[in-house]
């Protein structure tokens, strides 16, 4: 009894011990994507960041007009002062108040506007992407993907970064999407 007492921990701890190898063998596959480079290289992130920066300069432009409007009554109203009537400045103070209410809230749809639009490109290009992800990460036994620019990796090597792969097959799968225009 004794002897069964000494030999079933040495047998337990040998067990744990072959079972913590074999556990320690088993290799697991990572990989990493830099998903904002991947969004900067595709055609699709191109083409997204190109509908946001023709907005932007749109939105420019008109609030750049507003600013100039207000600017002119703003010198008429300077200019006037001693030569119009009490009604007339007042009347001109209000078109003034009016075009600065209608310039801040063009400004705040419009910014309101655009962070949707951005918001809606990025995540179906994000969606797309993830897809194309997935089944990179099936075919080469991937347990593990991890996001360069969000998941605070320091350092990897590049052996296991599969951004420029993705962009390949993300933009394949797009233009393959694409019916040819017919003239």
């Amino acid at each position: 009894m004794n002897r069964i007492r000494t030999i079933a921990p040495l047998v337990i701890l040998f067990v744990l011990v072959i079972a913590g190898a074999s556990y320690a063998q088993q290799v697991t596959k990572v990989a990493i994507i830099n998903s904002q480079k991947a969004f900067e290289t595709s055609l699709e992130g191109k083409k997204a960041l190109g509908q946001l920066q023709d907005l932007d300069s749109r939105i420019k432009t008109n609030l750049q007009k507003m600013d100039d409007a207000i600017r002119l009554l703003d010198n008429r109203l300077n200019t006037g002062r001693l030569t119009m009537t009490t009604e007339a400045l007042m009347a001109l103070q209000a078109d003034i108040d009016k075009k600065t209410t209608e310039r801040k809230r063009y400004e705040e749809d419009q910014a309101r506007d655009a962070q949707a639009l951005s918001t809606n490109l990025i995540q179906k290009i994000r969606t797309e992407m993830v897809a194309v992800i997935e089944v990179l990460a099936k075919e080469r036994g991937l347990e593990l993907v991890l996001d360069a620019a969000t998941s605070g990796v320091v350092t990897a090597s590049p052996t296991i970064d599969i951004t420029d792969e993705i962009v390949r097959r993300y933009d394949q799968n797009k233009s393959a999407a694409v019916p040819p225009v017919k003239k």
